[in-house]
């Protein structure tokens, strides 16, 4: 390190991130920055001169697996510098600084600027996090996973605050893109080869209510770049998957007739102590819509067990309104304790062992579904990326092929402080 700041030039830097597609986005746009200044990735067995850890805080797993990351990171690389950023180090700022090896933690509005920081780390605090309020800059990025596949963020921050949720607090409010600029990003991928492009945000529904313009007026500019074969929409809550948005993936050039759409309970009483903006009426027309014009469509559901004040009655009418859902797969997962959450206030609250034996019944049902699907597709013609020939595929069940983590003991991504419903499911996005 220099009088001046940190020196980058031939120097290594380890990249380690945890959670969403978002949060994979976000730290590759740091990392090619950081490449740019003239930095290398370390190499597995490496010693790095700079850590950059991007952490989750999505449940209570997420934070201690976040916590883990950087103490290894320490051990691993003890003469380098640490970044920490992301949703649990907005949340609990302090808490990581004082983690051996940490030298700078950067808030949601801070982390965009992280050569700012690193130019000026002699003369910084350790600690660089204002309040969530005062992130209202969106900062683009895109990822890829391989060569063909990449993540274009559009949109981030959530105004929803559902009671069991701190992601709005870790990430601000909504705030979007410019549709131009998506769209030049996009054409940007297509022109290094890239083939399909999932569209990532905490709420990516939400797009353009900041702008003046819409989600909808997005997809229709995106569904004329040349180059891309496919896009995704990685999740979106069932009130702003409007009928105009699923009549247009239908008639769509390009987007995938893949959609995941947290429900979170079956429940409307459940649905109403989680702050959820749309009953179970709602998501039903939505599903019932997408089944009847795309019979070939992918539905994924993220629904999550045990909040506080479901009652054995209230699951028990949750998982039957499942049942009779025409979905493809269920992303599962117990409901977390989140502190300064409005949810701590409700009552009873069920035991892991319940929340456990709920989620494995849900697991059956998705099962079922996933089964029930994949063999409906068997024979089927799709398109693959980058390739102009249509291939004929036969349709196996991935669950026969690799088994499922327990729900309990893995580490939830996604909407809502629970799962993977809004765009940081991974998994789903």
């Amino acid at each position: 390190m220099s009088e001046q700041g940190f020196t980058y030039t031939g120097r290594r830097v380890a990249l380690c991130t945890l959670g969403c597609k978002l949060n994979f986005a976000e730290t590759s746009f740091l990392g090619q920055a950081l490449l740019e200044r003239g930095m290398v990735l370390a190499r597995e067995g490496e010693p790095a001169d700079l850590v950059l850890v991007n952490t989750c805080s999505v449940t209570s797993v997420a934070d201690r697996k976040s916590r883990q990351l950087i103490r290894r990171a320490h051990r691993d690389h003890p003469d380098a510098v640490i970044v920490v950023t992301g949703c649990s180090a907005q949340l609990q700022p302090q808490r990581y600084a004082k983690l051996p090896g940490v030298d700078l933690v950067l808030g949601a509005k801070e982390k965009g600027a992280l050569l700012h920081y690193l130019d000026h780390l002699s003369a910084i605090d350790t600690v660089e996090v204002s309040p969530y309020e005062e992130a209202t800059t969106f900062v683009p990025s895109v990822s890829s996973e391989g060569r063909t596949r990449h993540f274009l963020k559009v949109q981030d921050g959530c105004d929803y605050c559902c009671s069991y949720c701190t992601i709005p607090f870790a990430r601000g409010h909504s705030r979007s893109g410019e549709v131009s600029d998506l769209v030049r990003r996009a054409e940007q991928v297509a022109a290094h080869g890239g083939r399909e492009i999932v569209l990532t945000g905490v709420n990516v529904g939400d797009f353009g209510r900041d702008t003046g313009s819409s989600f909808l007026r997005l997809l229709e500019a995106l569904d004329n770049v040349e180059g891309i074969d496919r896009f995704r929409i990685s999740s979106i809550e069932p009130n702003l998957i409007t009928d105009e948005i699923i009549d247009f993936v239908r008639g769509s050039r390009r987007f995938a007739p893949h959609f995941h759409i947290p429900l979170q309970s079956g429940s409307d009483k459940v649905l109403r102590l989680m702050r959820r903006r749309y009953r179970r009426e709602v998501f039903a027309h939505k599903v019932e819509l997408i089944h009847e014009l795309m019979q070939d469509a992918y539905i994924g559901v993220d629904v999550i067990v045990g909040m506080r004040g479901e009652e054995e009655a209230d699951f028990e009418e949750s998982a039957a309104f499942i049942s009779g859902l025409p979905v493809s797969k269920l992303h599962v997962f117990p409901y977390s304790e989140r502190k300064g959450t409005a949810a701590l206030r409700i009552t009873p609250v069920v035991s892991p062992e319940e929340k456990h034996r709920r989620a494995h019944r849900l697991i059956t049902i998705s099962d079922h579904k996933l089964s029930h699907f994949t063999r409906s597709q068997v024979g089927s013609e799709r398109r693959l990326p980058g390739g102009d020939a249509r291939a004929r595929v036969a349709l196996r069940l991935y669950r026969e092929l690799s088994p499922r983590p327990d729900p309990l003991s893995a580490g939830a991504r996604g909407r809502g402080g629970q799962g993977p419903g809004r765009s940081r499911g991974a998994g789903t996005s």
